[in-house]
């Protein structure tokens, strides 16, 4: 009873003591803030009109309703992201986002700024209006929609093309921007150049360390161009903490006796539970529980704060917990073969997704690096950004990566977000034209994924791509032609092959790309067993439907594939390119690269305009496969259905 009348009165003095503090309206205003789907927005950065204390006046941003704007060197710039925890953000060029034809009219140049390059960059440079004698040099990267007959504009990254461009001076201009240099050259080849503006560059920046106030609960700004802490109450000079004689008595007096009367009620609170565990101590549990909780401490104690390992950032595991809410089961986005992932908020505002392995042993652990050392080195528009990671020696192992809000593209085509009609065909090709991107990128880094499936691919709010979950991926060194390893995967994906032979090549990839094509026609899963026992597998059943001539049957039936025939034509290419990927064998299929160039042509406005003449469509339902032929292989269409096919129909 005396505990109760405690509590209460820490709660009345508490009560009053909130009401004599006033909020400083300045406290209040440089709370973070979000800018359309960018990061969130705090010191040193500000908000124009929203927010002119709360940085650095070098560190003003626009918020365009769509993404934070960053102006510098002339031009204006999209921060992709910001990271706080060392001080360095990704901008890539407004142009891109904006323009049908973004051209960069500006040198970049950080001279008279606070910021210098995080990393490795190169100079990717813009020549404009060249006479048609210098074609002979462009190399890789045309401006179609800024040459005429006569005129070409180009881009380049090649030192000694520029070097020659510049010496003839015969362009009407050029322009230099940076762009990150970490991705791989037989990478950036198969972009064109706004992919590689937007993959844009990283700078660090320098400003006053706002942790100390920060960590007392304030917001760092400026005041009368001082830097000062904004508090609840006012603006203090370092921390909210600091005391100096601005203080009046009263306000001394109440927080005093508030922290009396608190110690008290926390002391009695100790004390009771105490009596109650000591009631207990010979509970063998109780040790058990006792012992873990020791070791668990420990671990955490031994992790360095800010620390990083390849280049991410470590978080410590209590602001992962409590960014997920103690991992909560309302916060869970999905589970894989390693962990489940949960949807999270970190300290300074970003929504992340955090993967948390199943078991800490030796396989986890060999996992969990291996993820990390892959990601930290990748960078590309279409994979999913790695923020950061736990220490290896804590309690668990944790992965956290960019929080993508729209879900999978299984969810979208057979789960909970699936709508009939809802996701168009040209949107469909859209999304198997930047996995495609994403693999051929991976591919080129000599890196296999080895887990291609539609929950993999995530989709943001534009349904543009985002391919993730690296944990069975594998560095594939360049000297020998394939891996031996146990079988890893998800059923209805997983190269038959591998799956034998135990071979594992960058074709087991393209397998699994096949079946996503298929899920991408049909809006079917890859495995179902409430279908037929001969249909279970997706990849069996569209062999199946092909060579019974039923293609209409695969399609679900709200892309138009019967009543728009360029649709229907696009449809029948995108099955004959699965069906190649789907081979048996290995050395049959397609590479990335050559699936990526295939699924550019079909998407391209003079897909139908190619065709020597007009496809009649009564012939499709005939000969599905033959009103659009790829490029000549060296078996027959009907061959290598064939082949691939492991069902009674197709030995028999």
């Amino acid at each position: 009873m005396n505990l109760l009348r405690i509590i209460v009165v820490t709660i009345i003095f508490t009560t009053f003591a909130n009401r004599a503090f006033s909020v400083d309206r300045r406290f209040e205003a440089c709370e973070p803030q979000t800018c359309g789907n960018g990061p969130n927005i705090g010191y040193p950065f500000w908000l124009s009109g929203k927010q002119e204390s709360c940085g650095y006046p070098s560190f003003k941003i626009t918020c365009n309703e769509k993404y934070p704007v960053f102006s510098i060197s002339d031009d204006d710039y999209i921060i992709r992201e910001i990271f706080y925890s060392n001080h360095s953000f990704v901008l890539a060029n407004a142009a891109v986002y904006d323009d049908k034809c973004p051209l960069p009219q500006h040198n970049f140049s950080l001279d008279r700024t606070p910021f210098n390059y995080s990393s490795d960059h190169v100079n990717f440079s813009f020549f404009y209006d060249c006479p048609e004698d210098d074609s002979e040099y462009m190399l890789s990267y045309p401006i179609d929609c800024a040459s005429n007959g006569s005129h070409h504009s180009f881009a380049t990254f090649h030192k000694e093309l520029v070097e020659r461009m510049n010496s003839l001076d015969s362009c009407r201009s050029s322009v230099h921007l940076p762009f990150d240099g970490a991705a791989n050259v037989d990478a950036l080849m198969q972009m064109n150049y706004t992919e590689i503006l937007k993959m844009g560059f990283i700078l660090n920046w320098t400003a006053q360390n706002c942790s100390n106030c920060e960590r007392s609960g304030g917001r760092c700004g400026f005041d009368d161009n001082e830097f000062v802490c904004f508090c609840s109450d006012r603006p203090h000079v370092k921390t909210c903490d600091d005391d100096n004689n601005s203080l009046n008595w009263k306000r001394k007096v109440i927080v005093g006796v508030c922290t009396a009367v608190a110690t008290v009620a926390i002391m009695c609170v100790i004390f009771f539970v105490y009596q109650r565990r000591n009631r207990k101590l010979n509970d063998p549990s109780s040790l058990v529980t006792r012992s873990i909780l020791s070791s668990t401490y420990s671990m955490d104690d031994d992790m360095e704060k800010g620390s990083t390992y390849h280049g991410v950032h470590i978080f410590s595991y209590k602001e992962l917990e409590e960014a997920t809410n103690y991992f909560d089961s309302a916060k869970v986005l999905g589970d894989g073969g390693f962990g489940t992932v949960y949807h999270g908020n970190v300290r300074d505002g970003r929504a992340v997704a955090v993967k948390r392995l199943y078991e800490n042993n030796f396989k986890r652990v060999e996992q969990f690096m291996n993820e990390i050392e892959i990601l930290a080195r990748l960078r590309h528009q279409n994979l999913v950004l790695l923020y950061g990671c736990t220490s290896r020696h804590c309690r668990e192992l944790l992965l956290v990566y960019e929080y993508i809000p729209n879900g999978t593209l299984a969810e979208h085509l057979h789960g909970e977000k699936a709508k009939p009609g809802s996701l168009p065909w040209l949107t469909r090709i859209k999304i198997a034209i930047e996995t495609a991107k994403a693999l051929s990128y991976l591919h080129a880094s000599d890196i296999i994924h080895r887990d291609v499936k539609t929950t993999n691919i995530l989709l943001d709010n534009f349904f543009c791509v985002k391919v993730a979950d690296f944990g069975l991926s594998r560095l594939f060194p360049m000297n020998v032609t394939h891996i031996s390893t146990a079988p890893q995967g998800t059923p209805g994906y997983v190269d038959p092959e591998y799956n034998e032979c135990y071979q594992l090549t960058s074709k087991s990839d393209v397998y699994s790309f096949g079946v996503v094509l298929i899920e991408l026609i049909s809006s079917m899963p890859a495995v179902d067993i409430t279908r037929h026992r001969h249909e279970i597998n997706l990849s069996t059943m569209a062999i199946n439907k092909i060579q019974k001539q039923t293609l209409h049957e695969l399609v679900d039936p709200y892309l138009g594939f019967e009543s728009d025939s360029r649709t229907r034509k696009m449809i029948i290419a995108v099955a004959e390119l699965a069906f190649r990927c789907l081979n048996s064998d290995k050395d049959l299929r397609p590479s990335m690269i050559e699936v990526l160039n295939e699924l550019k042509r079909i998407q391209s406005d003079d897909f139908d305009i190619q065709k020597a003449e007009e496809i009649d469509i009564s012939a499709i339902d005939i000969v599905p496969l033959k009103s659009d032929p790829l490029p000549a292989s060296p078996d027959s269409v009907a061959f290598k259905w064939t082949s691939v096919s492991t069902t009674p129909n197709a030995s028999g």
